[in-house]
C-alpha cells in the first residue's frame, strides 16, 4: 500500500495550513462524540499527537478542560504548530505547542499524562507506525489514563461502506488527493496490542465514517 512519507505529509499540511479547519463538516461530530466518552471534564494533563490548526485544542480549553488541567501538542507541519500556537496563546503557559520530528515517539516522561489525544492522525500512518504509537501511549499514560482516538474507519451503513471503498481506493491510487488519509481498522489493531475499549463508535457524517475509541491499556498478563 502506498502512503504518504513522514516528510511528504509535513509538506502537504504545512500547505494546507488553516484550510484543515474546513474539514471540520465530517469531523465535529465525532470528535463531539470523543469529548462527550472520553472524560475529559476530570483530566489533569493532556497531550494531543497531531494538535493540528488547534482548533480542537481551543474547544477543550475553552469549555471542556478542569482550569488547572495542562495541554502539549506537538504536529509534524511548522504551519500547523504556528497557527496552533497562536490560538491558544490566551492560555500560553498550562498550554504549550512544540513540533513533531516524524517518530512515533512522544517527547513527554513515562506515566506523565492521563489523556492522549489524537483526531484524525492514525489514518495517515502505515500499521507499524500505528502499533508503534500505541507503545509510545502506552509508556506515557498514567495508570488511569485514557487513550482517546478519532478517524477515518470502515463503514457501517451501505452509503459509508461505499464511500470507505471509494476513499481507499483513490488512496492507493494517489494518497495526496486525499491528504494521505484513508480508512483504517484501529479498533483491530487497538486490541491486538493489549488495549481494552472502554468507547467504540462510528459516526457517519454526510456519509464518511469515523470511527471513535476511547480505550485504556490491557492489565499486563502474568506468565503461568
Amino acid at each position: 500500500m502506498s502512503l504518504l512519507t513522514h516528510q511528504e505529509a509535513k509538506a502537504f499540511y504545512d500547505r494546507f495550513g488553516a484550510r484543515q479547519d474546513a474539514q471540520g463538516w465530517y469531523e465535529d461530530r465525532a470528535t463531539s462524540d470523543l469529548i462527550a466518552h472520553g472524560e475529559l471534564d476530570r483530566a489533569r494533563s493532556v497531550f494531543e499527537f497531531g494538535c493540528g490548526t488547534g482548533r480542537f485544542a481551543e474547544r477543550l480549553l475553552r469549555v471542556h478542560l478542569p482550569a488547572d488541567c495542562t495541554y502539549w501538542g506537538v504536529d509534524i507541519s511548522e504551519t500547523m504548530a504556528e497557527l496552533a500556537r497562536e490560538r491558544l496563546d490566551p492560555w500560553a503557559g498550562p498550554a504549550r505547542v512544540g513540533l513533531s520530528a516524524g517518530s512515533m515517539r512522544l517527547d513527554a516522561e513515562d506515566h506523565s499524562f492521563d489523556r492522549i489525544i489524537s483526531n484524525y492522525v492514525v489514518d495517515l500512518l502505515s500499521t507499524r507506525d500505528i502499533r508503534d504509537l500505541l507503545a509510545e501511549a502506552r509508556r506515557v499514560l498514567a495508570p488511569d489514563g485514557l487513550l482517546c482516538l478519532t478517524g477515518l474507519g470502515p463503514g457501517t451503513t451501505a452509503v459509508s461502506k461505499i464511500i470507505a471503498t471509494l476513499w481507499t481506493r483513490l488512496h492507493a491510487w494517489k494518497p495526496a488527493v486525499v491528504g494521505g488519509c484513508r480508512p483504517v481498522d484501529v479498533a483491530r489493531i487497538l486490541m491486538e496490542t493489549q488495549w481494552t475499549a472502554r468507547y467504540h463508535n462510528t459516526v457517519v457524517s454526510f456519509g464518511i465514517p469515523s470511527v471513535v475509541l476511547v480505550a485504556s491499556p490491557a492489565p499486563a498478563e502474568i506468565p503461568a
